[in-house]
């Protein structure tokens, strides 16, 4: 018999019973019931009940055996009591009577149960993440995340594109965040980088001639955390293509990943028709540009029902070049009780609040004072018929702007009577987050989300260059390697309103997906950087082997990177990356477990040339 085991622990049936097997792993739970021990057995693979009585000549050694302790035991299998089978685990129908019993490995007093569902402080579970590991959730999600790079990877070569690696130190890039730098020994005074991305290698890799790159590759950023983002590294599926159009990149990818959702995801919907969206439009319409589309709420601008009317702060807003007054509605939010909880929402997003109306039926003090009747002459005509009771417009902005203007909203955005509109107003970008907020709020608490779905749209037409108000000076709005649409003619006739064959994949308010046709034309290239205040000589030094390589007949290429650790959170369903990557830093990027950073010894310093200068 194997040292070990004959078996794992969720490999027995009743097609076993009879056997001696042996079973290794950890004590997951322990019940002593009048004498007869039962132990659950666990390995990676499943749970085997095994026990104890003191017919078995290890009964001694197994009562001093504590939770996590690894264990090796011989048994002989039985089937239980048919009132006793446990249809939960595959092993259910079967225990294992204990003849023999060797401790592996003795566990301390453990600083959190592995059994079970308690919640310990995040400090706690990353200083002791291999036996956070152990948890059913976390090993659930692990073996996910194993399986969804595994699809990935096998639709990719399906596709015919061939996976290639590259390099892990390589010199140091703006890619819109800070590098990690590493200090050369051979080259003192001088780093090396970890790549925030493989963008430029696999750039050249078109160049040099492999038509279909992808990779799942490490990508390392020194970033502040979010719950959806490591401060430190994550991986993502990488690809690239030569002779391409953005379309094309959209029908290779969109499979590929509609494929993952639709393998993964549990039987939750997944759109078949991913929309296209500008990003100026997402931004009008959902005040962000990685909007959540299982929450059907749009935005719509209603600036001239506003403009000359009586609410003034809205009115005189409105006079200022760049303005303008957003709705966002909210159907079946037609309650004071639920106007006033938004309004107290903007205010704690910093806000003085949040303009309201919601629609009503028509009261009996509103008919009395329309028809110029006492309330009780009111209430008898409207429960006779005699008046039509119809509906009213309500709150602080209806009474300032009247009812013509407020039927006007209330037509534009299609509201009914238990409805309600929320409006922000001032310049877009200054209100556009807060809004995007209060839509995922507003569709959240009134049940209008659809939360058994995967809901996807490609976001386009990226703006690539912005102009600072106060400065006039030009800068990179966001990807500055895009080609533009329009070429140089756009270039020369009017920049700020390029836009670049750029383009990202939202999917239930999260970005998953970033990429563009790149700019593989030098003169084009130059020119971009031109107008944002970088000379040539400044772009050959920040990027000249790209540069170089696009002398020599680069071809037209384009590709995205879609986020691995972003996906597998979606599917298992969490809030926080953390719980689907294996040992992730905390919030402050430190590596409880390992201790990192730490400080260097003195003689690695020497070597590199270095020295630490003491924070004051």
């Amino acid at each position: 018999m194997h040292a070990f085991r004959s078996h794992t622990c969720a490999e027995l049936n009743k097609s076993n019973v009879g056997e001696t097997v042996r079973l290794s792993g950890w004590v997951h739970r322990i019940r002593d019931h009048g004498g007869v021990l039962f132990v659950d057995l666990r390995d990676h693979y499943g749970m085997t009940q095994v026990l104890c009585d003191p017919d078995s000549p290890v009964f001694a050694d197994m009562e001093k055996v504590r939770s996590e302790w690894c264990i090796r035991i011989d048994g002989n299998v039985k089937a239980r009591d048919e009132s006793l089978v446990n249809t939960k685990i595959p092993t259910g129908e079967v225990e294992v009577f204990v003849r023999d019993l060797e401790v592996l490995g003795a566990a301390d007093e453990l600083p959190l149960m592995v059994f079970g569902d308690q919640e310990y402080p995040e400090e706690t579970r990353l200083k002791y993440r291999f036996l956070d590991l152990r948890r059913e959730k976390l090993q659930n999600n692990m073996k996910l995340r194993s399986d969804v790079v595994t699809s990935m990877r096998k639709r990719m070569w399906d596709l015919n594109f061939r996976e290639y690696q590259t390099p892990i130190i390589t010199a140091s890039s703006p890619e819109g965040a800070r590098d990690f730098l590493v200090p050369s020994r051979l080259h003192p005074g001088k780093f090396y980088a970890l790549p925030q991305a493989p963008q430029q290698f696999k750039q050249l890799m078109m160049v040099a001639g492999f038509d279909k790159y992808f990779q799942i590759a490490p990508c390392f950023r020194d970033e502040d955390p979010r719950a959806d983002r490591s401060p430190t590294d994550f991986y993502q599926l990488d690809m690239e293509m030569s002779f391409v159009t953005q379309q094309d990149v959209f029908d290779t990818i969109q499979p590929v990943l509609k494929g993952v959702f639709e393998e993964f995801g549990g039987g939750r919907k997944v759109d078949q028709d991913w929309e296209q969206i500008s990003y100026a439009d997402s931004a009008l319409w959902y005040g962000t540009d990685k909007p959540d589309l299982r929450n059907p709420i749009k935005m719509q601008v209603v600036s001239e029902h506003f403009r000359g009317s009586g609410f003034a702060i809205f009115a005189s807003l409105l006079e200022n070049e760049g303005t303008e007054i957003r709705a966002i509605p909210a159907p079946k939010g037609g309650s004071r009780k639920f106007c006033d909880r938004m309004n107290k929402f903007a205010q704690e997003q910093g806000l003085p609040g949040m303009g309201y109306i919601f629609w009503r039926e028509k009261t009996a003090d509103a008919v009395a004072q329309e028809l110029g009747i006492t309330v009780k002459e009111a209430q008898a005509k409207l429960k006779s018929g005699e008046v039509a009771g119809g509906m009213e417009a309500a709150g602080p902005l209806a009474k300032n702007i009247g009812p013509e203007r407020t039927e006007a909203i209330r037509q534009q955005l299609g509201l009914e009577i238990g409805d309600a509109a929320f409006f922000l107003g001032g310049k877009p970008k200054a209100f556009e987050p807060v809004a995007g907020r209060a839509r995922t709020t507003i569709g959240d608490e009134l049940g209008l989300t659809d939360t058994n779905r995967f809901a996807f749209a490609w976001i386009v037409d990226f703006p690539i260059f912005q102009k600072d108000e106060e400065t006039g000076e030009i800068d990179f709005d966001h990807n500055p390697f895009s080609m533009p649409q329009g070429g140089m003619d756009i270039l020369e006739s009017d920049p700020l309103s390029a836009v670049g064959y750029q383009y990202d994949l939202a999917c239930n308010g999260y970005e998953l997906v970033s990429g563009a046709i790149r700019n593989h034309t030098p003169e084009i290239m130059f020119k971009a950087f031109e107008i944002a205040g970088y000379g040539a000589d400044e772009v050959k030094k920040r990027f000249g082997g790209m540069v170089n390589a696009f002398q020599y007949g680069a071809p037209p290429h384009g590709g995205c990177a879609a986020g691995v650790d972003r996906i597998v959170m979606l599917l298992a369903d969490e809030a926080n990356i953390r719980e689907v990557v294996m040992f992730p830093m905390n919030q402050r990027a430190e590596d409880l477990m390992m201790n990192a950073p730490n400080e260097p010894l003195n003689e690695q310093l020497r070597e590199l040339h270095l020295r630490v200068i003491p924070q004051e």
